[in-house]
């Protein structure tokens, strides 16, 4: 009895990493572990410039990725346009929804977490500290299909927050963060593009949200992090 032969699952991915070795490494354990009926077709870039210059051939030939990881970290584009891994993530976002999209990164600042999970929704949240080969190739196959795949790390800074059934929005979440690191009101609203009032009201807000006296930025911060919106 002739076996009926499965038609080949065509994977284009774009891998977007500083380190070659790294990129080498996470190449290496997806063409080991993916399935038999699916094909893998890898590009690698190193930089900005080399990323960006993949994304738009794939785009104007019609042919687009299937899957792109980022690493967050990245030196920026010759332009300066793009600074980094979110940048690429954003562009791609912008030009199709048909590509998934995996972020890798060294760091798991909370705030930082967030952000990119509210402005990017990526079908993938790795942290680096957190991959073992076997986490890759179950993240890359329910990207696949069952996306979000979120590793540990990520998840549980999720968790935390959303336990603490406080509403904090994007652009509070990252006030916190530049108290955290002891910017005054007049450097975060030059970092926000917001005027000096509209940060103060900001302030009193998220010492409302936290129960905390008027001032008393110390304990803000101290709450902020037990309830799992800043890195203790």
């Amino acid at each position: 009895m002739n076996q009926i032969k499965m038609a080949q699952e065509i994977i284009k991915i774009l891998m977007t990493d500083d380190h070659p070795m790294i990129i080498e490494g996470y190449q290496n354990t997806l063409l080991a572990t993916k399935k038999e009926s699916q094909k893998l077709i890898i590009d690698i870039a190193t930089n900005c410039d080399e990323s960006l210059e993949l994304i738009n051939k794939s785009i104007s030939l019609g042919e687009h990725y299937t899957v792109c990881f980022f690493d967050i970290s990245m030196p920026p584009s010759s332009d300066g346009e793009f600074k980094s891994g979110e940048d690429l993530a954003l562009y791609v976002r912008k030009k199709t929804r048909r590509t998934k999209i995996v972020m890798l990164t060294m760091f798991d600042e909370s705030y930082r977490i967030h952000s990119i999970i509210n402005n990017i929704d990526p079908e993938g949240f790795l942290i680096k500290s957190d991959i073992t080969s076997r986490e890759l190739a179950s993240a890359f196959q329910a990207v696949l299909h069952n996306p979000p795949f979120y590793s540990g790390t990520v998840n549980q800074i999720i968790k935390r927050t959303r336990f603490s059934n406080l509403e904090v929005d994007e652009v509070n979440h990252h006030i916190l963060y530049l108290i955290s690191k002891s910017m005054k009101n007049k450097d975060i609203a030059k970092e926000l593009n917001l005027s000096l009032s509209s940060i103060e009201k900001k302030k009193k807000l998220l010492k409302e949200i936290f129960k905390v006296e008027e001032g008393d930025e110390k304990t803000l911060i101290e709450k902020a992090k037990g309830y799992g919106f800043l890195n203790n």
